[in-house]
């Protein structure tokens, strides 16, 4: 005998501790101000024969085209579910974060190629006007990091958006001090091996992001949950004699999801108990939309999926 309750604590959208619809703005801002500056680095750094601004450059117009993605998949993971799509859009946020990690790691590549090439060809530098240039960077890439500071803790995609933006300040501040011991040292080398260092700051920063991104997207438990710890709570609940067919995964890289079965010595569940049950999984262990189905103790059936192997 098998009964199945669908424990859902709340049928309202999520939005105590999700990304925060408001995020428009710090998103329009952020990717108006970075186009710009990316065609004011671009035609400095051609002028002034800098590799590390342009390259400074490539690094921005991927953050840009990033920060699009993430605007965008932000916008569909708040469309309703359909027929079609049970969950909503919500997983798009995961793929952004996914794609911004690649689109990170290829521009990365390209750089380092020409700083190899460069270094035994550095060419010659204006330092002032990468000095300068750099520095305008800086405020910008700044300014833009904080918008998606209150978010980056909460939400995978917007902690993306928020490191690109932060490694950028950083990047922009190396450029600015290699412009500064050109300018004294007339060491032009200096400038493919600092886009060599912006190239392993990027790689550093984004690896986490691709390992986190990847893992959420092949349905992998969530970071800061314990799936063992979920099951002994489970398992600690009243008339509860066996949890199996356990799954966690992420619908977004703000709502978590879990299915689970619960064999029981009686019928001594009800709505209100599925409700607790409920609540403490969200406060406890962060996840949002708990599937909970509940079989009766019998010696003569064993559930199919009582395997820990069997999906």
């Amino acid at each position: 005998m098998h009964e199945h309750q669908h424990c859902h604590h709340d049928h309202h959208p999520h939005t105590h501790h999700h990304a925060p619809k408001n995020y428009n703005i710090p998103f329009a801002v952020g990717i108006f101000l970075n186009l710009l500056f990316v065609c004011i680095e671009s035609v400095y750094g051609y002028l002034s024969g800098s590799l590390a601004l342009i390259a400074d450059a490539g690094h921005n117009f991927s953050d840009v085209a990033g920060l699009a993605l993430a605007w965008f998949a932000l916008w569909l993971s708040q469309k309703r579910p359909n027929i079609n799509y049970s969950f909503g859009l919500k997983k798009s946020s995961i793929l952004a974060a996914l794609f911004n990690s690649l689109f990170l790691l290829i521009a990365v590549g390209i750089i380092i190629w020409e700083a190899i090439h460069r270094i035994k060809n550095p060419g010659n530098i204006k330092p002032q006007t990468v000095i300068i240039v750099a520095g305008v960077g800086l405020v910008i890439n700044g300014l833009t990091a904080l918008f998606f500071f209150k978010g980056k803790d909460h939400d995978l995609n917007i902690r993306g958006a928020f490191l690109h933006m932060a490694a950028d300040a950083l990047i922009s501040l190396g450029v600015v001090l290699s412009g500064i011991l050109i300018s004294y040292t007339s060491w032009m080398w200096l400038d493919p091996i600092i886009s060599l260092i912006i190239s392993v700051v990027i790689i550093y920063g984004t690896w986490d992001l691709l390992k986190h991104s990847l893992s959420l997207s092949m349905d992998a438990v969530p970071m800061g949950i314990n799936p063992m710890a979920v099951k002994e709570y489970l398992g600690s609940l009243e008339d509860v004699v066996e949890v199996h067919d356990l799954h966690i995964w992420a619908m977004s890289t703000t709502e978590t999801a879990l299915s689970v079965h619960l064999t029981l010595k009686k019928n001594a569940l009800d709505n209100q108990k599925l409700l607790l049950i409920s609540k403490y999984l969200k406060d406890h262990f962060k996840i949002h939309h708990p599937t909970i189905q509940f079989e009766f103790f019998d010696q003569n059936f064993e559930c199919h999926f009582k395997p820990e192997d069997v999906i």
